[in-house]
């Protein structure tokens, strides 16, 4: 525990320090002993009691016995003394084998707490004693009894919750409400003493020593119950815990992108909650879905998840689903907090505009709500495959924009007051790097899947017969298309793919309005310009992309076009303040050869979402056919090269 963590918790410690200074100055002020051998005995049998120690659950602290001498100290000898007997007591049990270093700062408080505990419990009998029953009597114990573990205890709770940032009250119940019973087995232990005492002499005190050693035994029984149960709970909660981890980890192989953003989000929504006073059960659940929100993606198609570029209405549709399916697939681990509302309902939206259930307002569980601001702010203050990401305070001006419409506002006025502290917190946290799984390994064993192989179809190449379902326009690309492939044809070795791609330019210009034009061929794995017209272009001259990475990569590795997709995020230029642009729409199709993908061809343009879906049509009419010609244009230059140089 840090005893220094907190200002609340130094100055309770210090008013502590002073109450248990002013009692012990007032008791020894007015010191007597009507019977020092007694109050030998009684201090001996008390600080031996101490060592019979056991660990409190679920805190740093343990509890003795000695309590008992404490409450036969208030029956049978002076203040001072009874003082003396709890300091010499708390002594011998911090220091008599003591299970950790003890600091100075705890001894000062345990002194102090145990000092005015005593003091209070022993102010409290005698008034009952004078003032209510005129007699010494049972009910006087009682009350000195409660009394003294009201003040232990209350004392203790204080200052754990102050120094470990718990609820007082929970601290209270969950560690210290279950010693009630035995306080009041030891109030009536003293009271049976002082009543031999008043018989046949004190030294029958010495009998108390058994019970004393039997309620310890007991005590400690009941504790290592607990603490198997206290076990149980825990491996339980580890159990939940490495199931969070395993299905996040399902999403990381889904989505590779997504680790860092999903620790972030969790950052923040712990923070939220806390200032927003969840429960127990809602914070937990929120820590939960902050990491697992999005593993209903694993029953979205890899291309939709990966696509860097404006999804189209059907690519949508399926993208809704994952809401509905991470519930179902959380609804078979059996978590112990609620944590399928929240990932079923962290799409919906304040004004009710959301999906999958148009829930709106209060309907839509707080944890959602909460999920659904921070995943936005991180989401849009982080890369994408469509975008680049926008500055913090930017981010967090359009999460501002949307408070009351798509996001609670309470929750956005917390996130807005405090995101660059959060962030800052989020920073600092270390990001835990997933096991690597197996994704890019080849297997060498089996020859084939149990239903064999299917044939490869070759591609399809579009006739002038199939010319009147399509509109002039799409009529004309066609046969610009298909003079292109017949020009090729004829010409033979003669044509190269440069002069394949100049007339491809010329012929699309006319067609389909663009600021640029490039040409990727993919070689090895990677696609390379070969060819680039209009504008900047330098900059995509320069770029080598990858298979699978960026708006052209993702175009060859899933074989389906884009339209306005987002220029900057081809590899070499996302982030690269070098290689800046004024193109803001990008148009690219897959060109497939005999062989599979042959290049991809893409068109960009200055204005945002500038191409329409008839420019696609057009494009793909024009196209189609010329990814066999990109791939053989060179082949027979290339053959008749190595024929001279044998």
């Amino acid at each position: 525990m840090s005893w220094v963590r907190s200002i609340g918790a130094r100055m309770f410690i210090a008013s502590m320090a002073m109450a248990g200074a002013v009692c012990l100055a007032l008791a020894f002020s007015h010191w007597q002993s009507s019977d020092p051998v007694k109050f030998t005995c009684y201090l001996i049998a008390a600080a031996l009691a101490s060592s019979l120690k056991v660990s409190l659950p679920g805190i740093e602290g343990t509890l003795s016995v000695n309590f008992l001498f404490t409450l036969l100290g208030i029956l049978e000898l002076s203040l001072p003394e009874t003082l003396v007997i709890g300091l010499a007591s708390t002594l011998a049990q911090f220091y008599w084998k003591p299970v950790r270093r003890v600091k100075v700062v705890q001894l000062v408080f345990n002194l102090s707490q145990v000092t005015v505990s005593s003091a209070v419990a022993y102010g409290a009998y005698k008034l009952v004693v004078v003032y209510v029953l005129h007699a010494p009597g049972p009910l006087a114990l009682l009350v000195a009894a409660i009394t003294h573990f009201g003040c232990n205890t209350a004392a203790t709770s204080t200052i754990i919750g102050l120094t470990e940032d718990k609820p007082i009250a929970s601290v209270w119940g969950e560690s210290h409400l279950w010693l009630f019973p035995y306080y009041m087995v030891g109030a009536a232990l003293a009271g049976l003493v002082h009543f031999l005492n008043g018989h046949i002499g004190w030294q029958s005190s010495l009998l108390i020593l058994p019970p004393i050693y039997l309620m310890y035994r007991s005590y400690r029984l009941y504790l290592g119950k607990l603490e198997t149960e206290k076990k149980h709970a825990q491996q339980v909660s580890s159990l939940h815990l490495r199931t969070i981890e395993t299905l996040a980890l399902a999403i990381e192989a889904k989505d590779e992108t997504t680790g860092e953003h999903l620790q972030r989000v969790r950052v923040y929504a712990m923070a939220l909650a806390k200032e927003l006073g969840l429960s127990e059960d809602e914070t937990e659940a929120l820590r939960a879905a902050s990491v697992l929100h999005d593993i209903g993606k694993l029953a979205v198609p890899e291309h939709i998840i990966s696509k860097p570029g404006k999804l189209t209405p059907e690519e949508f549709e399926k993208m809704k689903i994952h809401p509905i399916v991470g519930a179902e697939i959380l609804e078979q681990v059996h978590f112990p907090y609620p944590v399928v509302p929240i990932v079923r309902a962290h799409h919906e939206k304040w004004d009710g505009s959301g999906y999958p259930n148009g829930l709106a307002g209060e309907e839509i569980p707080i944890g959602a709500r909460i999920l659904a601001a921070v995943d936005c702010l991180d989401a849009l203050a982080s890369d994408r495959q469509y975008r680049k990401a926008l500055p913090l305070n930017e981010a967090m001006a359009k999460v501002v924009q949307d408070s009351g419409k798509a996001f609670d506002p309470k929750v956005v006025s917390i996130l807005q007051r405090r995101y660059i502290e959060l962030e800052k917190m989020a920073n600092e946290e270390p990001l835990q790097a997933p096991p690597k799984l197996s994704t890019d390994i080849k297997v060498e064993r089996g020859l084939a899947p149990a239903a064999g192989f299917a044939e490869s179809a070759e591609p399809a190449i579009p006739t002038p017969g199939h010319a009147a379902d399509f509109s002039a326009q799409i009529s004309a690309a066609r046969q610009q298309g298909q003079e292109i492939i017949e020009l090729n044809r004829k010409s033979g070795a003669s044509l190269r793919t440069e002069d394949v791609l100049s007339l491809l330019t010329v012929r699309l210009r006319h067609l389909v309005p663009h600021d640029s034009m490039a040409v990727y061929v993919l070689k090895n794995g990677v696609l390379a310009p070969e060819f680039v017209s209009g504008d900047n272009f330098r900059l995509f001259s320069s770029l080598r992309i990858p298979e699978g990475e960026g708006l052209s990569g993702w175009v060859a590795q899933n074989h389906k076009p884009i339209l306005n997709g987002n220029p900057s995020v081809e590899p070499g230029y996302l982030n690269d303040p070098t290689k800046y642009s004024t193109l803001r729409s990008a148009l690219a199709v897959p060109l497939e050869g005999t062989s599979g993908m042959a290049a991809v061809l893409a068109l960009y343009r200055a204005g945002q979402d500038a191409f329409t879906a008839d420019d696609l049509r057009v494009v793909e009419a024009i196209g189609s056919g010329l990814g066999f010609v990109i791939e053989n244009a060179d082949k027979p230059k290339a053959a008749a090269i190595g024929a001279g140089s044998i």
